[in-house]
């Protein structure tokens, strides 16, 4: 019953939407309707220009993705283990947090030039944030009880990392790491409209530059279907790292 309502409701708004469109209650020069939008997938797939851009942009997002998580990963775990670590970098986290990541997209652009790196760059460090956030507050959940057996049992710190820290916080990190990929993918998005030659936000941009209402459909809706791919990858790492989460 779910299943067919996840598929029917998407349906049942492109059927409104194209009813819309031939009755004239939609504006087809501005929102143009799915059959026109379709029309115009069709090259662009065949051409491979929509495959080629898809890819480069997968590329990147997974790059800044992979290099945003992984040192939040650790220095979150670090910081919920260790009040000292915690004192000195919390406040520093605390108040560069609220900064746009846009906002600091022309200084790393000044930095990094106008190549591969600073749009990673600009991926991982909105990615940085959320992910640390959510693995020290997850660290900070568990349960004392565990880290005074560990303690008392003689655990060394990688033990406190390996066997404490990263399986009690698990469930928070995955919250983290699903908040970073939608980040990511708007943060892509900016990057490619601003310094790109190629990439799904660079095709947004060309598009709007040209007036090509359904192309810039095809983009938007080609990192809709990205962004759900993404989110079922990281459900179905998070069904086999915690299957006790689903169960219970």
């Amino acid at each position: 019953m779910k299943t067919a309502i996840s598929i029917l409701s998407p349906l049942t708004l492109l059927l409104f939407w194209e009813a819309g469109a031939r009755l004239g209650l939609i504006d087809t020069r501005l929102l143009s309707s799915p059959l026109l939008i379709l029309e115009a997938f069709v090259p662009l797939l065949v051409s491979g220009d929509l495959l080629y851009n898809t890819w480069v942009s997968v590329m990147r997002v997974i790059l800044g993705f992979v290099a945003g998580a992984i040192p939040a990963i650790l220095l979150g775990m670090s910081m919920g283990l260790s009040p000292l670590i915690r004192s000195a970098l919390e406040p520093m986290i605390a108040a560069t947090y609220p900064i746009p990541k846009l906002a600091i997209m022309p200084l790393i652009l000044l930095i990094f030039g106008l190549g591969e790196t600073s749009k990673i760059f600009t991926i991982a460090i909105g990615v940085f944030y959320l992910v640390v956030i959510n693995t020290m507050a997850g660290v900070l959940n568990i349960d004392k009880i565990y880290l005074e057996v560990a303690k008392n049992f003689g655990a060394s710190r990688k033990d406190f990392y390996l066997t404490v820290a990263l399986p009690g916080a698990l469930p928070m990190i995955f919250a983290g790491l699903k908040l970073g990929m939608g980040m990511a993918l708007i943060l892509i998005v900016a990057a490619e409209m601003s310094a790109a030659k190629a990439g799904v936000g660079w095709m947004i941009w060309r598009a709007y530059d040209m007036f090509a209402i359904e192309q810039m459909f095809v983009a938007l809706i080609t990192l809709s279907v990205l962004g759900y791919i993404f989110s079922l990858l990281l459900d179905w790492l998070e069904c086999l790292v915690l299957p006790w989460k689903q169960t219970s």
